[in-house]
């Protein structure tokens, strides 16, 4: 097998003859979407990751974890649905990401949710040694390769190298077994990148699958919105902006804990 050394040939091992046109996507305006439900002012987030958030259903009564909240818009989503005796706790480790995602949510929410929003500041990857089997929802949108921001700065694109998706995907990896320990028996587990790297996504899925057995099982993810297209992947789906209309790229999958 030749031996890949660029970025280019890197993607399109996976993605072969689209691997241009969605590069050139990836570089096109952002379907955002302005959401403002329950919110004092509209927050405009990628759709893509509005879509994703909404696949976990109503937050409603239940208890809530966001593994790697900022900069707070999929936290805003969460809220939304967040019912009288509902809590949620927003963890952002990076102090400086952890103070964007304070403001984000202080800015947007009402103080009577904002009330029962929990900030704090722990590495995800150890958060289930302390906590277990206790949240009902968990959203864990790791820290990824995010191949948009790549493109867009050429200097941080010099620094790319297989080996640092190898190392997200890794890092990917403990994330999801602590999320699975603070999951409840029954909860579900919402899996997110916007890394188009499937090492850190279905990659990361199939390891923690071969890792847990049957202790855990694959929902489908339910994502119906005419302005996207969410391709089928081995373990979720995926949200790319070349057939989108600019949404995403997003790769969305959806755990729960088996009893």
């Amino acid at each position: 097998m030749k031996e890949i050394k660029t970025f280019d040939e890197f993607y399109s091992s996976f993605y072969a003859d689209r691997w241009p046109f969605l590069k050139t996507a990836i570089l096109e305006p952002v379907l955002f979407l302005p959401f403002q439900k329950e919110l004092k002012k509209p927050y405009f987030l990628n759709l893509a990751s509005y879509l994703a958030v909404r696949a976990l259903g109503e937050v409603g009564n239940q208890e809530v974890l966001d593994l790697c909240a900022a900069p707070g818009g999929k936290t805003l989503v969460l809220a939304s649905s967040l019912g009288p005796e509902g809590f949620i706790v927003a963890n952002e480790r990076s102090s400086a990401r952890r103070n964007r995602l304070k403001r984000v949510l202080e800015e947007h929410l009402f103080p009577e949710r904002l009330s029962r929003i929990k900030i704090t500041g722990h590495d995800a990857g150890k958060w289930g040694l302390y906590e277990q089997n206790r949240y009902d929802l968990i959203l864990l949108d790791v820290p990824c390769s995010s191949e948009r921001h790549l493109l867009e700065k050429p200097s941080h694109l010099k620094k790319w190298s297989t080996n640092r998706t190898r190392h997200l995907a890794q890092q990917a990896y403990a994330m999801v077994l602590s999320a699975l320990m603070a999951l409840k028996p029954g909860g579900k587990l919402l899996y997110c990148t916007c890394a188009l790297s499937p090492l850190e996504n279905d990659g990361v899925i199939e390891r923690v699958e071969q890792k847990k057995g049957e202790e855990v099982r694959l929902l489908s993810v339910e994502i119906q919105d005419p302005r996207v297209v969410a391709e089928p992947t081995r373990f979720g789906i995926q949200i790319l902006p070349d057939l989108s209309n600019g949404a995403g790229p997003l790769y969305v999958a959806l755990l729960t804990k088996q009893s």
